[in-house]
């Protein structure tokens, strides 16, 4: 599901609000995470899952393409934790 179809869905849901006011709450919902994580909070919804930032150390890597050594500068990657109610609806539907 992509971001127009999130709003779409809500929005057919809920028709007693305007399309635009959906799209600025998702919006407001993605930016609030960004930003969160951005600081180095956690972010979590209970049941979906909890977004985190993990630190990845400076290492020395290997270019695939010439099998040459390279440095891996040190960086923040983003990170997802899926609830226990996510992963029991994912696994009760297999």
């Amino acid at each position: 599901m992509i971001r127009s179809e999130l709003i779409q869905k809500i929005s057919d849901e809920n028709p007693h609000l305007f399309r635009r006011d959906v799209e600025k709450i998702v919006s407001t919902v993605f930016d609030e995470i960004i930003d969160a994580m951005a600081r180095g909070d956690r972010v979590e919804l209970r049941g979906f899952g909890a977004f985190s930032v993990k630190k990845r150390d400076a290492r020395t890597g290997r270019n695939p393409r010439t099998g040459e050594s390279v440095e891996v500068e040190e960086k923040h990657v983003p990170f997802f934790k899926t609830g226990k109610l996510l992963r029991d609806r994912l696994n009760d539907n297999a």
